[in-house]
């Protein structure tokens, strides 16, 4: 019986996200723990999608720090034509193919790179850009500016979510901040190209 309970006490290194609406609406998918992984809450992806809602059905989406995958499966449900999934830890690479093919889905494409590299070697252009990079490490300034360089369509919508306090980013000029929301220690915000 005490052994029972010692297997039952030992922590998960799992997790789940919930896809809130569209067609796979209430669908909960694993997310595999990882240092530095955070999950966009379900309250700040729904003001997010809320923002996005009339652009969303046929765009071609890119989640340049995939993590758990939230932002792009939410995408996904919600009608994107196609969504990359950019994600470097290789263990949240394989939970994100592994949840493609739970939601039978063809029109995912997951790589396991760095966000930089594939940026800079990338042909495609996306419609709406999803960039919630690792905390406090310099990311946005140099993958906004890429992003910008060649990896945008004409009026492409970039969500960024980043800690509050990096705030004073220097983004690309042409970028028309659109919409913006603080919750608790992070900050995020809805740009457009223009």
């Amino acid at each position: 019986m005490s052994k029972q309970r010692k297997q039952s006490a030992k922590p998960s290194n799992k997790g789940s996200i919930r896809i809130i609406a569209g067609l796979h609406r209430g669908r909960k998918l694993p997310v595999l723990m990882a240092e530095g992984l955070r999950p966009t809450t379900d309250r700040v992806k729904e003001t997010v999608f809320n923002w996005l809602m009339p652009f969303i059905q046929d765009s071609n989406c890119l989640d340049c720090f995939a993590g758990s995958g939230g932002l792009g499966f939410e995408a996904l449900s919600r009608g994107a034509s196609h969504v990359s999934l950019i994600e470097l830890n290789k263990a949240a690479a394989l939970q994100l193919k592994e949840n493609q093919q739970l939601l039978k889905t063809d029109n995912i494409t997951i790589i396991n790179s760095d966000a930089i590299s594939f940026i800079k070697s990338n042909t495609q252009k996306f419609d709406v850009v999803f960039l919630d990079p690792p905390f406090r490490k310099g990311f946005v300034e140099q993958t906004t500016q890429l992003l910008n360089e060649n990896s945008l369509a004409d009026n492409a919508l970039i969500y960024i979510e980043m800690e509050s306090e990096q705030n004073d980013q220097k983004l690309p000029l042409n970028w028309k901040l659109l919409k913006e929301k603080v919750a608790g220690q992070v900050i995020y915000r809805l740009y457009q190209k223009t």
